[in-house]
């Protein structure tokens, strides 16, 4: 059974199979600072940044650090587009 902790801006979903979900909610301020701190790094690879919980609750995400990967390190994360439903598709 899937155990997901819900209520907050960011959370985690156990898969109880070794694989979790990090979920995060963002304001429109969030994505753009997002923006410019990704714009950042890609500008200055040797910067990252991190996205930290305020540690206010039970525990969840305590931090997300972003930072350029180096092309010797694996590529074992794919950023996918926007949510379907089923049968839904997207011509790109």
């Amino acid at each position: 059974m899937v155990q997901r902790e819900r209520g907050d801006a960011s959370s985690l979903e156990d898969w109880n199979n070794g694989w979790v979900e990090i979920e995060m909610g963002l304001s429109s301020s969030d994505i753009d600072r997002l923006i410019g701190l990704l714009q950042m790094i890609k500008a200055d690879p040797d910067q990252h940044f991190h996205a930290t919980s305020d540690f206010v609750g039970k525990g969840g995400i305590g931090k997300i650090t972003f930072y350029i990967q180096q092309p010797e390190e694996a590529d074992n994360l794919s950023i996918d587009g926007r949510a379907l439903g089923v049968g839904e598709s997207i011509a790109l």
